[in-house]
């Protein structure tokens, strides 16, 4: 029913299903629905009929929908279910996603859900906290199915089976040996191929690729990325399997730190979204604006310092937002490439230099391009050819200076482990206004006779 519907019909059936106390109906439309789209439903409702809308959902349900909340709505939800029914649902989350949710409450709350949780469950989740946060032990689940390298394909495809429902994925089994350490892996593919009587050693691959508890969280996503892995083993120094990373995981992460880069690139610091208020969106901006706003003041003080040469030829005044917007802009361009490049390459001395060699040549070419196009507005607009001379000259080199400050600033950045996307768009762009005021007025200076 609910699939033939939109989701407009689908919220005013629920409302008034929920008005007329119709739970049967309710459950009816709901089990058709994604975790997903029981959130978006959930969002849609006024708010008067929320309290209701939980309180029909099974415990699965209103588990999975959790799930697909931000942690702020997570917990407003939470302590609408009360401590009781909140355990519930925590018993059968996702453990990664649990230890990343209980971070987020005060010591003394963590206490009281973990106390009243299953004790397995309990162990497992405290465990997952105790590792530091953006690390593959932060992001590991131990839901996963592992066998013994001396099962035969019949044992592995039993415990298979019975251990189906509670594992995320059940694509490759985990193979591991007296001791637990992790020794191979084996598909589930490999497992319908072979024979029923073979044994596990036999068919299974011994090179597994596989991650430390410790590993940061963007190396996960890099090998599962140049692997294209459903999912990859977490072990610990001894080579003990502990947990399993997966793909569903891996995608928050690479959503996660692309909003970051976008945070630092636009000098915005902290998460701003749509229902930040403004107090606090100010108060997040602020810093960096500030920072940028004194070191303008230099870009004001070098006009000034140039302020006979304006008198004198008051036209160049017109170019100056030109010639230093665009070498901004380029700055801001080579920045990106470079911080999107670095998610996914691993660089060495080689590849740096081709890549700076690269940006060289991209903005000669640019800067050709638009420096004859700017020589020709400036001799048909003002009519000298010493002015357009002068612009066009000016911002050829503007151009490929702005552009190697934006390629080697984020790379020197990262070479000292600092993260390069802290080299936000307005810095650059800050710093690419001076160099470029600097030189479009030098190279008026030395024309200044020509011009007038």
């Amino acid at each position: 029913m609910s699939l033939e519907m939109s989701e407009n019909e689908i919220t005013l059936t629920l409302i008034q299903l929920l008005k007329d106390e119709n739970k049967s109906s309710f459950e009816k439309i709901i089990s058709e629905l994604q975790p997903y789209d029981i959130a978006k439903q959930y969002h849609f409702l006024p708010v008067k009929h929320r309290n209701k809308f939980l309180l029909y959902l099974s415990i699965e349900q209103l588990t999975e929908f959790i799930q697909e909340l931000e942690h702020g709505e997570q917990l407003e939800i939470l302590h609408k279910l009360g401590i009781e029914k909140s355990t519930k649902v925590f018993d059968l989350m996702e453990n990664d996603d649990l230890a990343s949710l209980l971070t987020n409450l005060k010591p003394e709350q963590i206490e009281d859900f973990l106390s009243e949780m299953k004790k397995e469950e309990s162990e497992v989740v405290q465990s997952l906290m105790n590792y530091p946060p953006e690390t593959a032990g932060r992001l590991m689940t131990n839901r996963f199915v592992w066998i013994s390298e001396k099962y035969s394909i019949r044992e592995a495809v039993d415990k298979l089976k019975y251990f189906a429902e509670l594992a995320e994925y059940i694509n490759y089994l985990y193979v591991i040996d007296d001791e637990k350490k992790l020794v191979g892996v084996v598909s589930y593919k490999d497992l319908l191929l072979a024979d029923i009587e073979d044994k596990i050693a036999d068919i299974m691959y011994n090179r597994v690729i596989k991650v430390d508890v410790l590993t940061d969280q963007e190396e996960v996503a890099k090998l599962i990325e140049r692997y294209d892995f459903i999912s990859i083993p977490v072990i610990q120094d001894n080579g003990i399997l502990v947990g399993v990373i997966t793909v569903d995981d891996i995608l928050d992460v690479v959503i996660q730190e692309a909003n970051e880069d976008i945070e630092k690139l636009s000098a915005s610091g902290k998460a701003i979204d749509f229902n930040t208020p403004a107090t606090i969106a100010a108060y997040r901006r602020l810093p960096w604006l500030i920072i940028l706003l004194f070191i303008g003041i230099v870009s004001a003080s070098i006009i000034s310092g140039f302020e006979g040469t304006l008198e004198r030829v008051v036209e160049l005044a017109f170019f100056i937002p030109l010639i230093a917007g665009m070498t901004g802009n380029t700055g801001t361009q080579s920045l990106a490439v470079v911080v999107r490049g670095l998610v996914s390459q691993d660089l060495d001395v080689k590849r740096v230099i081709k890549l700076i060699l690269r940006e060289l040549r991209v903005g000669i070419m640019i800067g050709i391009t638009c420096g004859i196009l700017m020589a020709l507005i400036g001799l048909v607009w003002q009519g000298s050819i010493v002015l357009g001379i002068v612009v066009g000259s000016s911002l050829l080199l503007t151009l490929i200076i702005g552009t190697l400050a934006g390629t080697i600033i984020p790379l020197i950045l990262y070479k000292f482990n600092i993260d390069p996307a802290i080299a936000s768009g307005p810095l650059i762009t800050t710093i690419n206004d001076i160099l470029s005021l600097l030189i479009y007025f030098g190279i008026a200076t030395m024309f200044i006779s020509k011009l007038m």
